[in-house]
């Protein structure tokens, strides 16, 4: 299999069409190397229009919607960013690559340790993977530049709403699975008070764990 080749198929005719025309984005998925953060018999997919398993009922997404996603937040290389769901890490060395650090959360403590070897090797250093159920309180500093949720969630938390800087940006996709499709959204803070929300697409992925519970169960 000609990896190069199927990476630039992959940006040339999933990624580009879809309308992620952000140079700084594209170099990113032409470098970071996407089959290295799949499992093994799946690395002939690595570069397809699928969510490829990663175990544990997680998934890895679209490169589509992972192009989109990285449009949208468009990390400077001065932000701090926070990922919910960091999976198999892939889309947190895409951040790593655009962003000064990135905080990323991550229910199952075998993907962590996965995630961890697989950025090691790649020497990215400006990752830091935590176990935590994002859907449970925990300290979160108060001012990240971006936010990127990597799966569904039914609606988004005040919580991490207020987690965010002024002119800082979050990338979530709304919706619960008995719904036909969801709605991927990009909320930005104009002050301590005000978030403008922009609808930028539909599309299907699958929800966070516990992200379906009541935002309620959020304790401040």
């Amino acid at each position: 299999m000609n990896l190069q080749q199927a990476r630039s198929n992959m940006i040339e005719q999933q990624v580009r069409p879809w309308d992620v025309l952000d140079q700084r984005v594209l170099d990113v998925l032409a470098t970071v190397p996407r089959e290295e953060f799949v499992a093994s018999e799946h690395r002939a997919l690595a570069f397809s229009d699928y969510q490829l398993p990663i175990g544990f009922g997680q998934t890895l997404l679209k490169p589509i919607i992972e192009g989109r996603l990285l449009q949208a937040l468009a990390p400077h290389v001065t932000d701090s960013v926070l990922e919910i769901g960091a999976g198999s890490g892939y889309l947190s060395a895409c951040l790593a690559r655009m962003a000064n650090r990135v905080q990323s959360l991550e229910i199952h403590p075998e993907l962590v340790k996965s995630a961890q070897i697989r950025l090691e090797e790649l020497g990215i250093g400006n990752v830091t993977l935590i176990e935590q159920d994002a859907a449970a309180q925990w300290d979160a500093q108060d001012s990240y530049d971006a936010i990127a949720f990597g799966g569904a969630v039914e609606e988004i938390p005040e919580y991490y709403k207020n987690k965010m800087a002024i002119n800082g940006r979050m990338f979530a996709v709304t919706g619960n699975s008995q719904q036909p499709m969801m709605e991927a959204l990009l909320l930005t803070r104009i002050s301590e008070s005000e978030w403008t929300t922009e609808s930028l697409f539909e599309t299907k992925v699958d929800p966070l764990v516990n992200f379906s519970e009541p935002v309620s169960a959020f304790v401040f």
